[in-house]
């Protein structure tokens, strides 16, 4: 049954040590259905880095995540601040959820943790999803667990 209108999301950004078990569960299997299952790429999803990492979560009015992003805090997985498993359920995304989850994501970076530039590893074919956000390209295109990926940076204006 296809949805007939955008549903109400409550976001949370959370520290790994705060999400609750089914939060943590739920959250690494949206990611798992999406990046391994959906786009037919076995790899290690689970890659030791979501406790030092912060988790925005968007959950339907049953309580549902169908939203979910990574933001990692500068020195952790790149120099600068970054977000990343960036995922949205598929029969949500017609609703241009991805774009507010992005939002969410830079907002926290920019007004809590104030960094100035957040950089992250976009699947080539998302390059104008994340160009509409204001990320530039910084990279040449390079194969990532067999899926062309480029580097991208948005500068935080002052």
């Amino acid at each position: 049954m296809a949805l007939e209108q955008k549903p109400t999301i409550k976001w949370e950004t959370k520290n790994f040590n705060d999400l609750s078990l089914i939060e943590l569960h739920d959250l690494l299997k949206v990611r798992l259905d999406i990046f391994v299952v959906e786009q037919n790429c076995p790899y290690s999803e689970i890659d030791g880095m979501d406790p030092v990492c912060l988790h925005v979560i968007g959950k339907n009015s049953e309580g549902e995540i169908i939203a979910t992003a990574r933001i990692a805090p500068e020195n952790t997985i790149y120099s600068e601040w970054s977000i990343g498993r960036v995922v949205v359920k598929e029969k949500f995304r017609r609703f241009k959820i991805g774009k507010e989850l992005m939002q969410v994501a830079i907002d926290y970076c920019e007004g809590v943790a104030f960094a100035k530039t957040i950089k992250i590893a976009a699947q080539l074919y998302l390059k104008k999803f994340y160009s509409e956000l204001g990320f530039e390209q910084i990279s040449d295109v390079y194969l990532w667990d067999g899926i062309d990926h480029i580097d991208m940076r948005l500068t935080i204006e002052s």
